[in-house]
This record gives C-alpha cells, structure tokens and sequence, in this order.
C-alpha cells in the first residue's frame, strides 16, 4: 500500500494535471466562437455559389469544361485529408486517419493507386510513418485557414484532373454540427456530380433568362475553379471549428477525471493517515502499559 507521501505527491500531480487541462478548454472556448463565426459566414456563400452555378449551368447548352468529363478509367484517385497542427483533441484527427485509410483501401481493391494531400502535422507524420509520402503537405494553418491556402490546394488538385493525372479527388474532414459534435465526411471534389450543377427545369416555378458577358463559356470557366476554391477553403473553415470543439470537450473529460481522481486519492489519503494516526496511538498505549508493569 502506498505511504501518504507517495499519495501526497500523486494529489499534487494531478492537481497541476487538471489546472493544465482547465486552461486549455478555457483556451479551446475562447477560440471556438470565432472560429464558429467564421465558418457560419462561409456557409451561405458557399451555398449561394452553389446555387448560381446551378443556374449558370442550366441555360447553357451543350456547354463543357474539363472539371465536368468523367475519365473513362479510374487509375488514379487523390485524397485531401484535413487534420490538425495539434494533438489533445480526442478522436478527431484518427477519425480523418481512419476514413482516408479506408479510402486508400478500397480504392486500391478496385484497381486505381491513391495519392495523399496532408493537411496538418498529425497526418503528415502518420501517413510518412505507414510508408505513404504525401504530394502536397500543409502545415502551421489548420487553426486559421485562409482562401489563399484553399487555393493553393484547388489548384494542384485541378490542374491535375485536367491534364488527366488525377481521375477522381475527394476531400475528408470533419464538419463542424455544434460546440459538442463534430462528424467527420467524406465528399467528392472532382468530377463534379451533374446533379450539382443541373437541376430539373420543371421544378422551377420562374425560369428567368440570363445574358452572359462576355460569353457564357467565359463564365463557367471562371465559376467552376472559384466554386471548387470555395469548397475546399469551407472544409477548412470547418475542420477549423470541429478542432477547437473537440479540443474543448477532450480538455473537459479530462479535467473532470481528474477532479475525481483526486476525490479518490483524497479518500486514501484519509484512510491512511487516520491508520497511521491509529497506530501510533496503539503504540503510545502499548508502551504506556509496558511501563506501568515495571
């Protein structure tokens, strides 16, 4: 059984344990709302953005652009993974590791060889450690993303698709649901699904009539390659916001183990100083009688 010092020193280190703990959630909720600001205005523009290239799209005939054709094989498929800078957030960055390992499964049982776009300290190093080497590495943004690093991303990954290198990308993040959830998703960038960019005509109640300037091949030209910036760039800002929120509740789990685990060693450390207490008492009183007998 341990001594009370060995007690004594395991409360104390717990207790800088949790003070720790206790200031990085205070730290991950001061940096949760801005981050969730932030990813609540990139919402409507990315669905406004997805709206007019529906519309844009639809009343051009016969239009067609790179980002559009599907590759007759699938020989090649790339994978953005977007994890973070930073350990200590619970399940988040082996949830991406997890989905991406997946993906590079099933894709290699189908025949296609996968390459890996790293985002994040985390997944760089795991995936060096398994032997995978990424194409492109992305570090030291994962908490403050900006547009210029989506992108930088979304063009390698459409120069790529365009030139027939890359047959397929898709991206893996975690979207953020609220300051407690975060799901991580999986969606495919490249090609772009026709069911985004057409829309049945006779759901619509109004069909307005759209003049294009300069022309409309000009137009989808330059929609398509800032819709696939706004994509990649709103994953960002969302994984952002999931890391922060799964920082604050690991930090929170582990604040409250603490708190009771020095509930528990206080509970011991009672016990045994009252025994130890307890036998001094017994040995004062045994001695006692020993003298009284002489």
């Amino acid at each position: 059984m341990p001594n009370l010092r060995d007690i004594k020193n395991r409360i104390t280190s717990t207790a800088s344990t949790r003070q720790i703990t206790r200031t990085m959630e205070m730290v991950a909720t001061a940096k949760i709302r801005r981050a969730q600001d932030r990813i609540e205005s990139a919402r409507p523009y990315a669905l406004a953005m997805m709206e007019v290239l529906r519309n844009v799209a639809r009343f051009m005939q016969g239009a067609t652009h790179p980002l559009l054709e599907e590759h007759d094989k699938r020989e090649r498929v790339v994978v953005i993974a977007v994890a973070s800078d930073r350990g200590l957030c619970g399940a988040f960055n082996s949830n991406i590791l997890r989905l991406t390992e997946g993906i590079i499964r099933d894709e290699r049982a189908a025949g296609a060889e996968v390459d890996v776009i790293a985002v994040g300290k985390k997944a760089i190093a795991y995936f060096r450690y398994r032997g995978v080497e990424p194409i492109e590495s992305y570090r030291d943004m994962t908490d403050k993303p900006t547009i210029a690093d989506a992108r930088s991303m979304a063009a390698r990954v459409m120069s790529g698709y365009a030139s027939g290198e890359f047959d397929a990308v898709k991206v893996v993040f975690n979207r953020f649901k609220n300051v407690a959830d975060q799901v991580p998703e999986i969606h495919d960038l490249l090609p772009l699904r026709h069911e985004v960019v057409e829309e049945s005509a006779d759901l619509l109640k109004v069909n307005p009539e759209y003049i294009f300037e300069p022309s409309a091949d000009a137009v989808l030209e330059r929609l398509l390659p800032t819709y696939i910036e706004t994509l990649i760039y709103r994953s960002l800002l969302e994984s952002a916001a999931s890391e922060q929120g799964a920082r604050r509740k690991a930090m929170k789990s582990a604040t409250d183990n603490a708190s009771e685990m020095i509930t528990t060693l206080t509970r011991s450390y009672n016990r045994a100083r009252q025994g130890a207490i307890t036998n001094e008492i017994a040995e004062i009183v045994g001695g006692a009688a020993a003298l009284e007998k002489h």
